[in-house]
């Protein structure tokens, strides 16, 4: 039990490590926002607060989406977890940056003096080393997990929202602890409480963009989005290459987990082809195509006359010419 406890926290490492700094800045900046009457102090507690219940909700999609398949859901669980990163978008922009920002409204209105800033600095500063050590967990499992694809791709292609979701949090928690500060030292420079609570609000800004951010990610996973081009591109070549395929119409692909992949594949297969090795042919094509790519869960190959088949012409691949007869 000990060793399988161990293997889901090395599993998660990214979303415990989150959670572990999250809980622990939290209670401090609550404490530090009681004690001196900081606005954008008490928006970063919120914020912690909000991150926290994520991690929490990101872990709990993780556990239901490895359920084994069932009749029910024969496809497995894996895209539950979608559906909770969806849910964590909703929970920044409504709770994260809701409250920012209003929080920061109400702190211009009625501006509140703030006491010694001297406690605000020293979390704020624990708080940075803290979410920056979450930070540094997340670049560095990302980084690993992107190879050379550029950062921006990569996160517009990866189908594991718990990494890319506690990457964007950590961004904004750093940022927002930047901008508490200047916020903090701004009202005491200039004796102006308001300029905490203008701070509040800008905390709230970028929340609400990460939260959109993440939302519109989110949401392409929960409908359902293709395979890598490669990976597509790899299938395609593998089927083409035996001779009895005359050609191959389409590969249609969706992920229905991270790691997890359903392949559609017409075909045109020689006419001389019986029924029999035709079985036999399509069983050897499955076996290669799992051994090259281990996260096909489910391939459905269908002999296709080209000529009646729905073309649909991956991005990277040119349509075969026809021949004559074919255009005639």
């Amino acid at each position: 039990m000990a060793d399988g406890l161990t293997a889901r926290i090395k599993d998660d490492i990214v979303l415990y490590g989150a959670l572990a700094a999250n809980l622990g800045i939290g209670v401090a900046k609550f404490v530090a926002a009681a004690l001196t009457g900081s606005s954008s102090m008490l928006t970063e507690g919120f914020h912690s607060v909000v991150d926290s219940g994520n991690q929490v909700l990101l872990l709990y999609g993780q556990r239901r989406a490895k359920q084994p398949a069932d009749e029910a859901h024969p496809f497995g669980y894996g895209r539950e977890l979608y559906f909770w990163a969806f849910v964590v978008a909703i929970l920044i922009f409504a709770i994260g940056a809701g409250v920012s920002i209003y929080e920061g409204w109400r702190h211009i209105q009625h501006p509140e003096p703030l006491t010694s800033p001297t406690i605000n600095y020293v979390v704020l500063a624990i708080s940075f080393a803290l979410e920056g050590s979450s930070w540094t967990i997340a670049v560095r499992e990302f980084s690993k997990a992107k190879g050379d694809v550029p950062w921006w791709r990569a996160i517009r292609r990866s189908k594991d929202p718990a990494g890319f979701i506690v990457l964007f949090e950590d961004s904004a928690a750093l940022a927002g602890l930047v901008i508490a500060g200047i916020g903090i030292w701004g009202s005491h420079a200039f004796n102006d409480p308001r300029i905490d609570g203008a701070a509040s609000i800008v905390i709230g800004a970028i929340l609400a963009l990460v939260a959109v951010l993440l939302a519109r990610e989110s949401k392409g996973l929960l409908i359902g989005e293709r395979a890598d081009p490669e990976v597509i591109a790899t299938i395609r070549r593998i089927v083409d290459n035996y001779p009895a395929i005359v050609s191959v119409n389409h590969v249609r692909t969706i992920h229905t987990a991270p790691d997890s992949i359903f392949a559609a594949i017409s075909a045109d297969f020689d006419d001389a082809t019986t029924m029999g090795e035709g079985e036999t042919l399509i069983e050897a094509i499955e076996t290669e195509l799992r051994a090259a790519v281990p996260m096909l869960s489910s391939i459905y190959i269908r002999p296709e006359k080209r000529e009646n088949a729905t073309l649909v012409i991956e991005p990277g691949h040119k349509e075969p010419a026809r021949d004559a007869s074919a255009q005639s």
